[in-house]
């Protein structure tokens, strides 16, 4: 942050302290002509004001909360680029990449002038857990998914991280994917969704409502609201199928789909049309938006974020969702 910026910080917040601090002593003084405890001269619905001071207990606090911001202030990092009288820091603060970090800390520990606690402490974590999730690494996923203090640890890193999306209990929502059914985009088997973890999915819906038209989008979505075996307007449905060609590429001629239809991963998105399971809705309204407007969906991937022997234990723990009794072996 420049110094210009710095400055400005500074006085912003020391104008709002100061502030704060001068409406406090002014009104803690009775500037009226009627005594502390007596009626004041006027009332609302015969409601009559007495003249009460703040509480001493009230005001000795707001006191104490603008010392303390002072302090705070001056040994803590947080006024523009200050970096605090006890020079604490944060590797955001002050370094761009994992690389810079570690140099930074290195640099800071010896010379006894700061510390980087996250860091620390992530060191110290991988030391006591990384040789635990090296070893959950090394078995299969078929067999970690049934482990009763991997499936835990799978567990943890699900709340942790996938949750926000996909829901505490993994059933999704609108634009994300239940992964407690039998339901996949780019397929089930362990390696498939370690492949998902790791490097994530881009799906891309095209919108078809310009070369459709609106007449179009009806037949289109009474056509494939059809083929999950809903009751439709078979006029239009029959005008659908005849255009279902340009969707066949993708959902394939029976409309099942990328996956049932081993197509090509690059067109894996495509999801299955006669199931009735709907990844954005599968009202009538929902299926024409989505042919009018088209969707694009993203799943970030987690091997950077992770790293391959956390994805490998949150693999197994997917895989057991929609698992939940481990398969014959053939």
């Amino acid at each position: 942050m420049s110094s210009f910026w710095s400055i400005w910080i500074i006085v912003l917040t020391l104008i709002v302290i100061i502030g704060c601090a001068v409406v406090l002593f002014w009104a803690r003084r009775n500037s009226t002509d009627i005594k502390e405890g007596e009626l004041m001269h006027h009332s609302f619905d015969g409601i009559v004001e007495i003249n009460n001071p703040l509480p001493r207990w009230w005001y000795y606090m707001f006191w104490f909360t603008i010392v303390f911001s002072l302090l705070y202030l001056l040994l803590m990092p947080g006024l523009g680029s200050f970096k605090g009288l006890l020079g604490w820091q944060s590797s955001i603060q002050d370094a761009r990449s994992l690389a810079e970090i570690k140099e930074k800390e290195a640099k800071l520990l010896a010379s006894g002038s700061g510390y980087i606690q996250y860091e620390r402490e992530m060191t110290k974590a991988e030391a006591t857990f990384g040789p635990i999730f090296a070893a959950y690494a090394s078995r299969p996923i078929e067999e970690l998914a049934y482990d009763k203090d991997a499936l835990k640890v799978g567990q943890r890193l699900f709340l942790q991280n996938c949750a926000q999306c996909h829901g505490s209990a993994a059933k999704g929502g609108n634009g994300f994917p239940n992964l407690t059914d039998s339901d996949w985009l780019y397929g089930g088997k362990p390696e498939i969704i370690k492949e998902t973890l790791l490097h994530g999915r881009v799906a891309q819906m095209p919108a078809w409502g310009d070369a459709l038209g609106e007449q179009g989008v009806k037949e289109m979505t009474a056509y494939v609201l059809s083929l999950s075996g809903r009751k439709v307007n078979q006029q239009l449905a029959d005008a659908g199928k005849a255009k279902f060609a340009m969707c066949a590429a993708c959902h394939g001629q029976d409309g099942k789909g990328a996956y049932l239809n081993n197509l090509p991963v690059a067109a894996g998105a495509a999801p299955n049309l006669t199931d009735d399971i709907w990844l954005y809705g599968g009202s009538e309204r929902a299926v024409e938006e989505t042919l009018r407007y088209g969707r694009h969906g993203v799943m970030p991937a987690w091997q950077d974020r992770l790293g391959a022997d956390k994805v490998h234990v949150l693999a197994a723990y997917v895989y057991r969702l929609s698992n939940p009794e481990p398969k014959e072996q053939e």
